[in-house]
């Protein structure tokens, strides 16, 4: 239960920074936040793995933290080059 809950607060964590780096933060709330950095650190640790280096966002490993981060701001790419047409 309690590894629920550090990776709701990670990731929210890791999606609020990714949103305040694509300029998408005003957007957001809470909630989207987290969702955002739980999808960021799949698509980062699938990432990652193809070049050898995944690891999952509850290790706590700098390299599994920064690549949640790099998926959460491809993820956050994505939905606005869909949304709008364009990446900012």
């Amino acid at each position: 239960m309690i590894g629920i809950i550090v990776t709701l607060i990670v990731g929210g964590i890791i999606g609020w920074l990714a949103s305040v780096v694509m300029r998408t933060d005003a957007q957001q709330g809470i909630i989207l936040n987290v969702v955002v950095g739980i999808i960021g650190a799949f698509l980062g640790n699938i990432l990652g793995g193809l070049f050898g280096m995944g690891a999952t966002l509850s290790s706590f490993s700098p390299i599994g933290l920064l690549w949640s981060f790099i998926g959460a701001i491809l993820l956050l790419g994505l939905l606005n080059l869909v949304s709008r047409g364009r990446v900012r």
